[in-house]
């Protein structure tokens, strides 16, 4: 099943670059207006995107941290485009950056088919709910968004700043619900060189949280790799590289989810699209061969005042005080 479940992947990845360079021909003329404005000509604002797109990769691997959580917020705050653009692209990020590594996380047996699929399930029926409820309340007034996306970034922020990983969780009771689905498992420690058994708990809650989740990554476009993690491990009591690989695994089902309610409404555009993701890509590849020598504390800290900054701006617009610029 896991083999079936890898091709499947891997077809699914091609499929998507596709579909993002052949979207709708209608949105041609949103083009238009989203990157034709002023004396600037229409290789100008791409062109910045990527450069912009392949820093951001950097950061993203080197602070821990999804794509898809800086680019939604520093994109629509920095860049003339309008916020249902940026969005559906935010969610084609983070769900290029998930396919890409599913296959290898599978093939390693850290991303647990049996945790990631019931979460998956709620996870992304909710995703299709909060980008359905988001493009509503974008056509009634954008700046509702805005203002909500920026509220919604300061507390991930937040998140990052006190939350702290546990290795291996100490689970002593495993709960009637995680029990019956087999919510537990083993898996190779490289580090330790030893065999991990791990299991699970508080799976009413933890289901709970993921219905939050979903709504949240469907509605702003973020991805959820900056929730789910800390509601696997810390919450539900799986050790911290079930967690992270799980999360990246589950990204590949929420936000292809989210992403076709966004394709279908002719928000992602190719000329917005294919420099984000291909950035963001090759940042994220040099961003591996710096990790070694960097100190991913210290950027870490970076990125969380990053995210604070890009959260104020996003709320400024949002409510029109034009005190950030």
């Amino acid at each position: 099943m896991v083999n079936i479940l890898i091709n499947s992947t891997n077809r699914l990845l091609v499929s998507v670059t596709i579909l993002v360079l052949s979207c709708p021909v209608g949105a041609y003329a949103a083009e238009q207006v989203v990157l034709g404005g002023g004396d600037k000509p229409w290789w100008y604002w791409p062109l910045i995107l990527f450069i912009f797109c392949f820093g951001l990769g950097i950061l993203a691997v080197m602070a821990g941290v999804g794509g898809g959580v800086l680019y939604v917020p520093l994109v629509s705050g920095f860049f003339p485009f309008h916020i249902d653009f940026v969005r559906g692209v935010g969610l084609m990020v983070a769900l290029a950056g998930a396919l890409a590594a599913g296959p290898g996380l599978l093939r390693r047996n850290l991303a647990n088919l049996r945790l990631a699929l019931p979460v998956a399930l709620i996870a992304s029926t909710f995703s299709i709910i909060g980008a359905m409820l988001g493009l509503y309340l974008s056509a009634l007034n954008p700046d509702i968004i805005q203002v909500c996306l920026g509220a919604t970034i300061v507390g991930i922020a937040a998140l990052l700043i006190f939350s702290k990983n546990s290795e291996k969780p100490i689970v002593t009771n495993q709960d009637a619900i995680s029990h019956a689905l087999g919510l537990g498992g083993v898996y190779w420690d490289e580090g330790a060189r030893e065999n991990v058994e791990w299991k699970t708990h508080r799976t009413v809650l933890g289901f709970f949280m993921f219905i939050l989740i979903g709504l949240v990554a469907g509605m702003f476009g973020l991805g959820a790799g900056w929730a789910n993690v800390p509601v696997l491990n810390l919450m539900m009591g799986a050790p911290l590289k079930i967690s992270v690989a799980t999360s990246k695994f589950l990204l590949s089902i929420t936000d292809t989810s989210a992403a076709w309610i966004y394709m279908n409404r002719g928000c992602v555009i190719p000329l917005i699209g294919v420099p984000s993701i291909v950035g963001l890509m090759l940042g994220s590849l040099l961003g591996v061969r710096l990790l070694a020598i960097a100190k991913p504390k210290m950027i870490r800290y970076f990125v969380i005042v990053v995210l604070l900054f890009a959260g104020l701006k996003a709320m400024d617009k949002g409510l029109g005080l034009g005190l950030l610029g």
